[in-house]
């Protein structure tokens, strides 16, 4: 028998000498798989399942983020697959790459076809791949704007609309025929903000003038190869030839594609007993307590969505509402928890009722505590009513925001009412009661009540702006009158301090609540988000539930058939969920860019 020693040597191989390792480290090489597609909420998603399915704007900036200080990464491969942002997602977007690409990591963007928003993100790659039948529908920008009078005259219905400020212009659609001349003109100018930022970026991401860029824009759309020659892209190929691109010169190299890089992995195992209670708890929301940090922390409170008084909800158009009590709330228990030394407020919303907006305000002013402000998509009227008490304010550069100015009235349908054999009686006691009703417009008196009423809102709203951006009222009156702004012309007006992502804001809380590098800085996120159960069916009760679900498969129906008639759906819903306010600080439109 062979001694026991030579046995065990003869399975032991000699060591690979220290430059063969590493040209057998070499020869492999992990790239991040990201695909963007979807909306991108701001804020916590609904808790449980659900939530898990779902992807929040931080979740997929924290994707990149992490592939960016991942050492096993060697550069990310973007998919883009139609996001539906606005342009400060873009930038949030198109600055994570741009960290990702300050690593030394290459970011190579793959699209099947292309219109503005998502070529504008693939811009800032390293490199754009498309197929060669992708079509480039890089067209410029436009809006159109629907009016809806003759409507309303043809039905007999009568739109009795009021404002303050020559811009505000959110009432516009239901009281005129076209455009007003100051409508137009803040609507031009700022498409020509966003189209001057377009051009930009493609410039500076793609290398070319912006003469060439301009050109391209004017003679679009373009097929993947003209698009290359144009310089737009960069090569022409499927997705399944990306391994040979990302190869390069290295032919011998294996190219390993993390599907799915940094996403959350939902555990579907539903089976038995146990897998059935761990159903039941992501229904229902439920997350296991965490132990209470007494690490310094930054709180970050997502104010998304119409502003309404009460508490936020969400709706069958999917559209969220920013509840006055909702925010306060998360206000509150910032500022009470010692742990929290600063506040970020990120601030997505058109704005909303004008008491619910004062009332988020409020809670704010009593903070005290550094608060910063970030805008994102957009900031206008109440939007930028609750931002506007922060220390230093934060927008993107595509950002809207401004729309300082108030807009009231109703819509009366006594002459709808006639038509179709529908008469009314009326008994009243004041000489201004009918100002809320919806059957007659409002009288001589009525209308120069409601008039007084909104200036002297106005007048709150310019006075507390004035005061908060250190302005001269008339200064900063001269700026209001509805009229609204991209970021970029509101950092040249004083209306903001800093161009910036979220992530800046929060470096720059950090600097006022004086915390160093060496401190363990956590993030608290506020407001917590509701059950899946409560966001699907809002109020668990049977009747509700049985119209909340008629209404989504209508609306669902129309999207299906023509996506325009469904955005008005979406706006008109909107409209009548806030007909209960008599005052609004609210965006005169919606911008979508396509």
């Amino acid at each position: 028998m062979l001694p026991l020693t030579l046995t065990l040597l003869g399975f032991i191989s000699p060591p690979l000498p220290v430059a063969a390792q590493e040209a057998d480290k070499s020869a492999a090489a992990t790239w991040a798989h990201i695909e963007l597609k979807g909306s991108y909420a701001e804020g916590p998603q609904m808790m449980g399942l659900f939530g898990e399915a779902s992807e929040s704007l931080s979740e997929a900036l924290g994707r990149l983020d992490k592939a960016a200080k991942d050492d096993g990464v060697t550069g990310v491969v973007l998919k883009i697959d139609g996001p539906q942002i606005g342009r400060g997602k873009l930038n949030e977007f198109r600055q994570a790459i741009s960290r990702v690409r300050a690593k030394g990591k290459k970011v190579v963007a793959y699209l099947d076809s292309a219109a503005g928003g998502d070529y504008l993100v693939a811009a800032g790659c390293d490199e754009v791949v498309m197929p060669e039948s992708g079509v480039l529908m890089l067209l410029g920008v436009r809006s159109e704007v629907s009016f809806y009078k003759n409507l309303f005259d043809f039905l007999g219905v009568k739109a009795e609309m009021l404002r303050v400020g020559e811009y505000k212009s959110a009432a516009e659609p239901y009281s005129r025929t076209e455009m007003s001349k100051e409508f137009r003109e803040e609507l031009e100018q700022v498409l020509g903000d966003f189209y001057d930022q377009m051009v930009e970026q493609v410039a500076t991401g793609r290398g070319l003038t912006t003469e060439k860029v301009k050109a391209a824009i004017d003679n679009g759309p373009h097929t993947a190869n003209a698009a290359k020659e144009l310089g737009l892209i960069t090569r022409v190929a499927y997705e399944d030839e990306l391994t040979g691109i990302l190869k390069g010169d290295k032919a011998d190299t294996t190219i390993k594609l993390a599907k799915r890089y940094g996403k959350k992995k939902i555990d579907t195992d539903f089976s038995g007993f146990t897998g059935m209670m761990k159903m039941m708890e992501m229904l229902m929301g439920l997350e296991p307590k965490a132990r209470a940090s007494k690490n310094p922390k930054i709180a970050v409170i997502h104010a998304s969505g119409m502003i309404m008084p009460g508490a936020s909800s969400s709706d069958f158009l999917g559209d969220s509402t920013l509840g006055s009590d909702t925010l306060v709330k998360a206000i509150e228990k910032a500022s009470s928890d010692a742990t929290v030394k600063a506040i970020v407020l990120r601030v997505d919303s058109p704005g909303g009722s004008a008491l619910a907006s004062d009332l988020i305000w409020r809670a704010l002013e009593k903070v005290e505590k550094p608060i910063v402000a970030s805008m994102g998509d957009v900031a206008g009227s109440g939007g930028y009513y609750i931002a506007m008490g922060a220390d230093t304010i934060f927008a993107e550069p595509g950002t809207i925001t401004g729309s300082i100015g108030v807009v009231g009235g109703k819509i009366a349908l006594d002459g709808l009412y006639n038509k179709i054999g529908i008469t009314t009686s009326v008994v009243a006691r004041g000489k201004n009661s009918g100002i809320n009703s919806t059957t007659i417009g409002f009288t001589d008196s009525e209308r120069a009540a409601m008039t007084k009423l909104l200036l002297d809102i106005y007048k709150q709203f310019t006075e507390k702006a004035a005061k908060g951006r250190k302005m001269e009222y008339a200064k900063l009156e001269k700026l209001a009158r509805g009229r609204i702004y991209s970021g970029a012309t509101a950092l040249k007006l004083g209306l903001i301090d800093k161009i910036g992502t979220l992530e800046d804001a929060v470096e720059h809380a950090k600097q006022l609540a004086k915390l160093g590098p060496d401190d363990k800085v956590e993030r608290l996120i506020l407001p917590k988000p509701t059950s899946p159960l409560e966001s699907l069916f809002g109020p668990l009760n049977p009747d509700e539930q049985t119209r909340v679900l008629a209404d989504s498969a209508l609306f669902n129906a129309i999207n299906a058939i023509s996506p325009d008639l469904a955005d008005d759906l979406r706006n008109a819903w909107q409209i009548n969920r806030l007909a209960r306010e008599s005052r609004l600080m609210l965006m005169p439109f919606t911008i979508r860019i396509r």
